[in-house]
């Protein structure tokens, strides 16, 4: 089952790359009391999401917090370590919080999951993006297959 709108987003431990490694989020703190601007992507360091997704809400990073975001967070079915390297290739810069599902149990729950085995991915997320009130989606945009369109940035900004 797919989460919708005004879904509480499930509960899930998420793991980002720390001074001293890896180390765990927790999906619940994460999202309370804040407006969160969480967007989805297939792979890191794959052609539109190095090109495009991630370096769009970098870029927008202050216009989104302008209208009301408090943080933006990327979530993609990666280990901790492959994000943290995208992170520093794409000079995030704490821009973006840089979330790893490395075993895609987040993205399972979210119902949100892909079967990119046709490009020797094995499991990954759809891509999409939501905007998570206090832990509550209050809008969520996911794309169709092969599309770069309602989960970015600019659409986003337009949302708001």
């Amino acid at each position: 089952m797919t989460i919708n709108i005004g879904d509480k987003v499930p509960s899930a431990t998420l793991m980002t790359m720390g001074e001293d490694g890896p180390q765990a989020v927790q999906t619940d703190a994460l999202f309370a009391g804040k407006t969160t601007a969480l967007f989805a992507v297939p792979g890191a360091f794959t052609p539109t999401c190095s090109a495009r997704h991630l370096p769009g809400f970098r870029d927008r990073a202050g216009a989104l917090r302008d209208k009301g975001i408090d943080q933006i967070a990327c979530v993609s079915v990666n280990d901790a370590f492959v994000m943290g390297a995208w992170a520093a290739d794409q000079d995030i810069n704490g821009e973006v919080i840089m979330l790893a599902d490395g075993n895609g149990d987040f993205t399972k729950a979210l119902g949100l999951e892909m079967d990119a085995s046709k490009f020797g991915m094995g499991g990954r997320s759809q891509r999409y993006s939501m905007i998570i009130e206090d832990g509550v989606v209050k809008a969520l945009n996911v794309e169709d297959g092969g599309e770069f369109r309602v989960s970015s940035a600019e659409f986003m900004l337009d949302q708001l």
